[in-house]
């Protein structure tokens, strides 16, 4: 019985060659989709997987409900009292991320960066292989540091280094233990890591110096939300008490004006992909989705290729299922059967669909930034039971169609003719039009979103700007600015020398509460040389700029940005009449002197948030914070200007140490990258829609007109014009085509505006793509459906009357 059905099912894909390859392209194509998007997928939600303790582990989070704002940071004592006062807590972590160091070795020099200054407990959570040396203690003093297998190679070139020496900025320390970095994904991958224990002996009672990022380790089976519950209570309401006092105000009030009002926990497996926020920067989960939604619309697009498909065949396959039938056939055999053709084309498929997801693996990796290989088990079996869910769906549907056909009915005549069937196809027809159409109109939409984006005034002008990071470990940073400033300045081509914290495309500022006249923002701030705005080409609104003449712009003076403005709901006259307490230095008043114009720093998707400049010198602590100074480069001879500026820096600033810089306008149009590949990724998908949508309506079309072919015959010998007979043919599929249009409207612009609400600087939903979609599909299906009926219109009459 097998080999008889097989040998039907090779005949009827042999017939029907056309239809038999649209359905194997569409469903490899699908396929093919639906396994890179898994893939990507996988290997996002495989990030810290390799980690024993992950069960255990958790990142902290706070939030603050005033801003409704989420934050990957938390204090020194914070972390303490949570260890000493929860008891679910068995150990914490507390660690943040250094400039890189110049490394000195009795063999060799070199230049270390993508450290991690650490607390002691970072191996207990962390556990890393040794190859060298003991994990027990080995952070236990400010001297001893661990080391990477790739360190040692650099400092010592060997690994089994224990007891060796680095000297790092005048500071001994002894290689305690050297590790081995994890095979598997993971976000923490330090080179080296040092305990900063006179760093966190100076944050001891600073409860609001939010500088750290933390993991906590609970008791095995703890529910997370125990120690939520508990923080809270024990820890951010003591916190508040605490700051509140001074200031005199009780701790609801100060929780009230500040926050932040809770602290919450994420596994350290779904850090990557589901933080609220993280310290090593959150993966975009719901692009992940929308693209994994995308991937298995294609694959239900293919399956309704070959529904409709098989459905319109119904015609040339009736006749043998009442043959089959008169002569004992049962219909679950008949079942079986075609379930049998649908499976042999969607394995087919499937081993096609491997091998060019193998094919296009370069450069999928290539275009995600990944290393991923097709030899996850977890892909195949989730690949193949899509397969066999469309296999079952795609096959079930014509089959349970086709067995219930009449033997006596299907053996008098043409069963296709009758109205069975018709609004099966027609209703099938209409979802794949509906999905083609929420495509163009949703790829239209993310390019205009994107050129919107990209097109946007961004209130600086960072062209020609180049940006060198210097050592931060300087002793008196600012001076070593001050004289990088005048030297530069005498270099051929440079323009302009500036500093500036906030620096655009960049995630480094630091952020504060803003009290005055008993009200209190958050707000950034960031500090600067005088002629910072003007050198970064950013609009005074009101006031005058910081002036180097007047003493007090170096004390007490600040400027501030339009949202600093909207957020304290004052005109700007009262904020120029104001004094500010700012968070960052309780020892004086501030003033702004000056408004700007908004400026995005940051990303388009975020808005612009409430930023203070003021001169380094201001706030005693933050002069030792300057860590780069900004050269504006002549337009005339950049490339000779570049290297003049390289060969100084590496003869006469930091010998030894890399010359590392970058263009701003060329670092802050990486954060337009993600779009970018959002609105790639969406056109290929979109362009993959229309070609199976297409291709399935062409075979679909010359089935249903084929059926035709004597009517059409009949119709010209009455003397129906060419014209006439195109129209007839395929005004049905023109209806069917404005139908699903209209449908797909509504949904389109429900999910797109979804879409759009995550941007802060977005379009209005334009009309315009609803528009297009209508009259491209239109155009398309006219276009595709009217091929096979112009040549329908020449069909032989002698041979479809010569019986009539």
């Amino acid at each position: 019985m097998l080999k008889n059905w097989l040998k039907i099912a090779l005949i009827n894909y042999k017939k029907n060659a056309l239809s038999t390859i649209i359905n194997i392209f569409g469903l490899t194509i699908g396929l093919t989709g639906f396994m890179m998007i898994l893939m990507h997928w996988n290997d996002e939600e495989s990030y810290e997987k390799w980690n024993p303790k992950k069960d255990q582990i958790y990142a902290f989070q706070f939030f603050t409900k005033k801003d409704n704002a989420y934050g990957s940071t938390i204090s020194y004592p914070m972390a303490v009292s949570a260890s000493k006062k929860i008891p679910e807590v068995l150990d914490y972590v507390l660690f943040s991320t250094p400039s890189g160091y110049k490394m000195t070795t009795k063999y060799r020099t070199a230049y270390q960066k993508d450290g991690l200054l650490s607390s002691e407990s970072f191996f207990n959570f962390f556990p890393f292989k040794i190859i060298s040396g003991e994990t027990k203690d080995a952070l236990k003093t400010e001297t001893s540091i661990a080391i990477s297998k790739q360190t040692a190679m650099k400092l010592f070139g060997k690994t089994n280094v224990s007891g060796e020496s680095i000297k790092i900025e005048n500071k001994e320390y002894i290689v305690t233990a050297v590790y081995e970095l994890p095979e598997g994904n993971t976000q923490i991958k330090p080179e080296f890591i040092i305990n900063p224990v006179e760093l966190l002996r100076s944050d001891r009672e600073h409860w609001s110096d939010f500088k750290y990022g933390s993991f906590f380790m609970l008791k095995k089976g703890t529910d997370p939300t125990v120690f939520e519950k508990k923080f809270k209570r024990d820890i951010i309401e003591i916190r508040s008490a605490i700051e509140g006092k001074p200031l005199g105000i009780n701790a609801q009030e100060f929780l009230e004006k500040y926050g932040p009002n809770d602290g919450l926990l994420t596994p350290l497996d779904e850090l990557r992909l589901h933080a609220k926020a993280s310290w090593f920067g959150v993966g975009d989960f719901k692009t992940i989705l929308i693209l994994f939604f995308l991937s298995v619309m294609i694959v239900i697009l293919s399956a309704i290729n070959f529904i409709n498909l098989k459905t319109a065949e119904s015609s040339q396959r009736g006749k043998e299922v009442g043959v089959r039938k008169a002569i004992g056939g049962t219909r679950s055999s008949l079942m079986m059967q075609f379930l049998l053709e649908a499976f042999i084309i969607c394995m087919l498929s499937y081993v096609l669909s491997l091998a060019l997801t193998e094919l296009l693996l370069p450069n999928f990796n290539k275009f995600f930034d990944k290393e991923i290989k097709l030899n996850d088990w977890h892909i195949f079996v989730y690949s193949l039971g899509m397969v066999l869910v469309v296999s079952l769906i795609s096959g079930l549907i014509p089959a349970f169609y086709l067995s219930s056909f009449k033997a006596i009915e299907t053996l008098k005549g043409n069963f296709a003719r009758s109205k069975h069937g018709i609004w099966l196809r027609n209703g099938i027809l209409t979802l794949q039009l509906m999905i083609s159409s929420f495509f163009i109109i949703g790829g239209l939409i993310v390019d205009s979103q994107v050129k919107h984006m990209m097109n946007k005034d961004l209130g600086f002008n960072g062209k020609q700007i180049m940006l060198i990071t210097f050592n931060e470990n300087s002793v008196k940073p600012w001076l070593k600015y001050e004289r990088l400033k005048t030297q530069l300045s005498k270099i051929d081509g440079v323009e302009a020398v500036s500093y500036g914290e906030a620096v655009a495309g960049s995630n480094r500022r630091s952020s504060a509460n803003m009290d005055s006249k008993n009200q209190t923002i958050n707000s950034d701030y960031s500090t600067m040389d005088y002629n910072y705005l003007q050198f970064m080409g950013v609009k005074l609104v009101k006031g005058r700029w910081l002036n180097p003449e007047l003493a007090s712009d170096t004390i007490n003076n600040m400027i501030v940005n339009e949202a600093f403005v909207r957020k304290f709901g004052w005109t700007d006259d009262k904020i120029l009449q104001s004094t500010y307490s700012p968070g960052f230095d309780d020892n004086k008043k501030y003033k702004v002197v000056g408004i700007v114009k908004d400026f995005n720093f940051r990303n388009l998707k975020l808005k612009v948030e409430p930023i203070a400049f003021f001169h380094y010198k201001d706030a005693e602590r933050k002069r030792f914070d300057l860590y780069n100074i900004q050269v504006k480069v002549k337009p005339d001879d950049i490339e000779g200007t570049v290297n003049n500026i390289k060969k100084y820096w590496e003869n006469s600033v930091e010998p030894g140490y890399p010359f590392e810089y970058y263009f701003v306008n060329q670092r802050f149009a990486r954060t337009f990258v993600q779009y970018q590949k959002q609105k790639t990724t969406f056109s290929i998908l979109n362009a993959m829609v229309l070609i199976v949508a297409l291709l399935g309506l062409f075979a679909l079309s010359s089935l249903m007109i084929e059926q035709k072919l004597k009517e059409v015959a009949i119709r010209k010998t009455l003397g129906a014009s060419d014209r006439i007979l195109v129209f007839g043919l395929t005004k049905q599929f023109l209806w069917i085509t404005i139908a699903a249009v209209l449908i797909s409207i509504p949904i389109s612009y429900y999910l797109m505006n979804e879409w759009l609400k995550d941007f802060a600087y977005r379009i209005d939903m334009p009309i315009w793509p609803f528009l297009v979609s209508f009259c491209v599909l239109l155009a398309l299906t006219f276009a595709v459906v009217s091929i096979k009926a112009y040549k329908a219109t020449k069909v032989n009459l002698v041979k479809y009357l010569k019986y009539e």
